[in-house]
């Protein structure tokens, strides 16, 4: 199995964390996480993609093990850590690569797109949402309930989301056998989550959440005139991006690979040989040999 290096670099002035495996000559797999997690979702991942792979996977500003300046000290918006995602990945010479997105890895994901259609390959989603279709009212209202008017009552609903039972609900709903999701998982996002400060970083991209949507008509617009090779990789029990997410993807790319696991939010934790034994065949034949530079 591929050795993982655990590094750092600073980009603009802040310290990013990241986890790197394969060789650089190799085509480039980025791997981007979402709420409330960090590359440690990824941490099981990596070296199974490694061996045929270059796999970088940063921790967003705010999360994980990267610098997370204030509120005050940083607008923490998607735009933002779409730049800061961007910086890393010119500073370690990644000019084309293929991606993985799930949660608030799929708006960070889409921004680099339609930045640079070009530089990307091929895209995996796991989980992670590009259309209107999927998202589930029983989450997502209490979220647009908060952006449309930020009170009192609002914001306490909303920061239920950032508790410790809320983050475990993340991780075993949708999963048949609870038993196969390690429970230092939701610590360990639970206890960055809990850091000084977080809560209101927390609130901040759950308000700016609402600037993905408008993004979407030029999303599709990208999907249909690239035709872009993507593979929608699901857990069908997620209670905040549906089944419905992942079959959307087809109304703009007919020849995108669909499935829907037994599983949650994080699919990795309970399902990841089959995730696996997914990706592997589509990026064989999504880059094959013609890609690796």
């Amino acid at each position: 199995m591929a050795a993982v290096h655990h590094r750092y670099l600073t980009v603009d002035g802040y310290r990013l964390f990241f986890r790197q495996a394969g060789n650089p000559d190799a085509p480039a797999l980025v791997l981007l996480h979402g709420f409330p997690t960090s590359s440690y979702m990824f941490r099981n991942l990596v070296p199974l993609l490694a061996d045929q792979y270059h796999v970088i996977a940063p921790d967003h500003l705010g999360f994980g093990l990267s610098d997370a300046p204030t509120v005050e000290d940083f607008d923490y918006t998607f735009d933002a850590l779409t730049e800061l995602t961007a910086g890393l990945l010119r500073a370690l010479g990644i000019r084309r690569y293929a991606m993985y997105v799930q949660d608030y890895g799929a708006p960070i994901g889409w921004r680099l797109a339609l930045d640079d259609p070009a530089a990307i390959t091929a895209i995996i989603t796991q989980n992670g949402n590009g259309y209107d279709a999927g998202f589930v009212d029983s989450f997502w209202t209490t979220v647009r309930d908060y952006q449309f008017a930020q009170t009192p009552e609002t914001e306490a609903a909303v920061r239920q989301f950032l508790t410790l039972e809320a983050t475990r609900w993340q991780y075993v709903t949708g999963v048949s056998d609870e038993t196969l999701v390690d429970p230092e998982s939701w610590w360990h996002d639970y206890r960055l989550l809990s850091r000084p400060g977080n809560d209101r970083v927390q609130l901040n991209l759950f308000l700016d959440y609402a600037t993905n949507a408008p993004l979407y008509p030029r999303l599709h617009q990208y999907f249909r005139a690239s035709q872009v090779p993507l593979l929608a990789v699901w857990g069908r029990g997620d209670e905040i991006f549906g089944p419905a997410g992942a079959d959307a993807f087809a109304e703009d790319l007919p020849n995108a690979e669909i499935h829907l696991l037994d599983g949650g939010h994080f699919l990795l934790e309970s399902a990841l040989t089959d995730v696996v034994a997914l990706i592997r065949p589509f990026l064989a034949k999504e880059l094959g040999e013609d890609s690796r530079r």
